[in-house]
């Protein structure tokens, strides 16, 4: 097994995982191959999730959802990951948080993805599907946590 080629797949995953929460949506961008697809998955409460085709329609929905001052952590691990030249699979573990100032709302959930990647013509390895169904998901509102504060706001507009 080539360790340097499960090495880049793994900076890649992280890669994407930042970008998201750092909202660096250009490199989130740069993650995914143009004819990428995604399939967010929230089955744990019955919704059939959200499918996208293509780059720009995963990046846009990822904008769309997960800016406008939303606070998001992404945390994967525990890679399962097989290389079949060109192509590989992948398999991580994950939680998250997302904090939601506008509605005073803190989500945290947990998943399995199950990822594809492809080697470009560049030699680059991106993402080429990214999908994931929901282990669970729990929401809360800050008025249910006794003594809860929001201290600190990357994304808070300056008053």
């Amino acid at each position: 097994m080539d360790l340097v080629v499960l090495e880049e797949i793994k900076r890649l995953k992280y890669r994407y995982l930042r970008g998201v929460d750092l909202k660096l949506w250009d490199e989130v961008a740069d993650t995914f191959t143009v004819d990428a697809t995604a399939d967010y998955g929230t089955r744990a409460v019955g919704s059939e999730g959200k499918q996208f085709e293509g780059r720009d329609a995963i990046v846009e929905f990822l904008t769309q959802s997960l800016g406008n001052g939303i606070i998001t952590v992404h945390h994967a691990a525990q890679p399962e990951i097989d290389v079949d030249g060109d192509t590989a699979t992948g398999r991580w573990s994950f939680t998250d948080k997302v904090i939601v100032p506008d509605h005073k709302v803190i989500i945290e959930g947990a998943a399995f993805y199950e990822d594809t990647y492809r080697r470009g013509n560049d030699g680059v390895w991106r993402i080429s599907h990214i999908g994931y169904v929901r282990t669970y998901e729990s929401m809360m509102s800050w008025e249910a946590i006794p003594g809860f504060r929001l201290l600190a706001n990357r994304w808070a507009v300056p008053a």
